[in-house]
């Protein structure tokens, strides 16, 4: 179905025509400026501090952290996490450049494959656009380089993110896509802990709808 179509039949649910040309232009001005919404005051802190809280923020979403000094030692940092959670050392990896130019030579029990995610995948390994404070979320647009069945279809997911790349609010994080992408991506994931629900009996299932864990490398990179 067409977005036109779609938008054709939501109308005629809501048993409403087209907007005003006065409401249209009001809701063309807000799509074009991208008001601001309030930061919240605790995630304003010097960036050590953001770092601080993204990973506080992580664990407490049943999620982990591995702090590295740099590229070179996440291979090693990798391999540990695999062995620690008794995991298979087959990954698929997404084609990002900066996950290509990793010396994976270095822990050769790592099998790599690059591409999309398919149902078998057990442990993914994905790219992060950005990491946002407040919450310890990722976001992870979906591009070529960036498969988004990594982040869905395998048991594990393992992020790669860079300290530089971290920002204290969602404003800031939508303000380097817009900044670095331009227009909006066809997707845009915003993770946030591995996946959970608690919808039976308020028992909280990990890996409900996603990965069942999800582990975030931190390249610390940041002045």
């Amino acid at each position: 179905m067409s977005k036109q179509s779609m938008l054709t039949a939501i109308r005629r649910g809501l048993r409403r025509g087209a907007l005003p040309e006065d409401q249209a232009a009001m809701l063309r001005g807000r799509l074009a400026l991208h008001p601001r919404h309030p930061i919240p005051a605790h995630s304003r802190l010097p960036h050590a501090e953001q770092v601080a809280l993204f990973v506080a923020n992580v664990e407490k979403e049943f999620g982990s952290v591995a702090r590295v000094a740099d590229l070179d030692a996440v291979p090693e940092a990798v391999a540990v996490y695999l062995a620690a959670q008794n995991l298979p050392t087959d990954i698929v990896m997404a084609p990002h450049p900066e996950l290509q130019a990793i010396p994976w030579a270095a822990r050769p029990l790592l099998r790599l494959r690059e591409g999309r995610a398919e149902a078998s995948d057990m442990v993914s390994l994905q790219h992060a656009f950005a990491g946002v404070a407040e919450t310890g979320t990722l976001m992870l647009p979906s591009a070529p380089q960036r498969p988004t069945t990594l982040n869905l279809l395998a048991d594990t997911e393992i992020v790669l993110l860079r300290a530089s790349r971290l920002v204290g609010a969602y404003e800031e994080a939508w303000d380097l896509l817009r900044a670095e992408i331009g227009g909006m991506p066809r997707n845009v994931m915003l993770v946030t802990g591995p996946s959970r629900s608690a919808d039976i009996e308020q028992t909280l299932e990990l890996g409900a709808h996603g990965p069942r864990r999800l582990h975030v490398v931190l390249v610390e990179d940041a002045a």
